[in-house]
Order: C-alpha cells, then sequence, then structure tokens
C-alpha cells in the first residue's frame, strides 16, 4: 500500500497573476466527480469520474484510503466506465464535483481544487517523506494551512454536500 503524504492550504483568490507572469505553469486541468461509498473509523472508499478539460478523456478510479493527518494509506487503480456506474447508482449519492489544476511552481508540482458547488479552494502539495512534509514552508500566497483541520477534508465536505 503506498502512502500519500499531503499538506493542504485555504488557497484565498485563485493566483491568475502568477500564472500570467509564468510562475506558476499549469500542466492538466480536469473536472472531477467524486463520490464516497464508504467512510468509517478513518478509512474511507470513493470512486471518481476525472475528465481532461483540455482532451474530453474520460478515466475512472476506485481508491482506499487509511488513516488521518498528513500521512496515509492508499490504494488507487483504474475502473471502467460501467463499473463507476454501478457503484454510483447503487450509493445514489450527490458527487462532489470539482475543478483541480495541476501545476509546477518553483519546482514544487501543486494542485489546486476548485469546488463547484461550494465557495471553497485549496491547494495541495504532495512529498515523498513525512520529514520533506513538515519542513516545507508555504509561501504565503498558498493560504492558511488547513492539513489536520477535519472540516477541509474532501469526505467532510461531501458529507454535508449530502445534506443540503
Amino acid at each position: 500500500m503506498a502512502m500519500e503524504i499531503e499538506r493542504k492550504f485555504l488557497l484565498p483568490e485563485y493566483p491568475e497573476r502568477l500564472i500570467e507572469e509564468g510562475q506558476l505553469k499549469v500542466l492538466t486541468r480536469h473536472s472531477i466527480d467524486q463520490t464516497y461509498l464508504a467512510i468509517e473509523d478513518g478509512q474511507e472508499l470513493r470512486v471518481r469520474k476525472i475528465t481532461d478539460l483540455d482532451t474530453g478523456e474520460v478515466t475512472y478510479t476506485h481508491t482506499f484510503k487509511d488513516g488521518k493527518g498528513i500521512s496515509r494509506q492508499e490504494i488507487e487503480y483504474s475502473i471502467s466506465a460501467g463499473l463507476y456506474n454501478q457503484m454510483i447508482e447503487a450509493v445514489k449519492a450527490v458527487a462532489l464535483v470539482k475543478t483541480r489544476i495541476t501545476g509546477v511552481w518553483n519546482d514544487t508540482t501543486v494542485e489546486i481544487d476548485l469546488y463547484t458547488q461550494l465557495e471553497l479552494t485549496v491547494l495541495e502539495v504532495e512529498f515523498d517523506s513525512l520529514e520533506e512534509a513538515e519542513s516545507f514552508i508555504a509561501p504565503e500566497w498558498f493560504g492558511q494551512d488547513v492539513s489536520t483541520e477535519k472540516k477541509y477534508s474532501n469526505k467532510t465536505v461531501w458529507k454535508q454536500l449530502q445534506n443540503k
């Protein structure tokens, strides 16, 4: 099982100026529909429909995560559209929809998630080690570090969406 080590920041504004100036180079743009199948005691099972906004290509993933905080175990693999649709139909839940912009800033890969149904934009950075994550000094434009704040986790936001 692979380890996912990431920090999450509450992005105060979309970094349009940094993109225009070439300081933040956009690599990919995706629309992601994310639905949780099960959530319990730090474990989660989810599926995603991922649409590449530049090519139109659609892929589907099934993911299991275990743990809390900035370091968690993760297994993710591709699934077919048919399997995805069966799982979505079985849970009859509202998908959490976000646009993910992946880019590079100062040799650091960043993922900016713009949530469609909410007033929320976050920036995530993944790391190879816990030491690297803990020693990372984020620039001011990243905003507040919310890595360990449960209310900004995707599963918490998704649960709130189900109650609307």
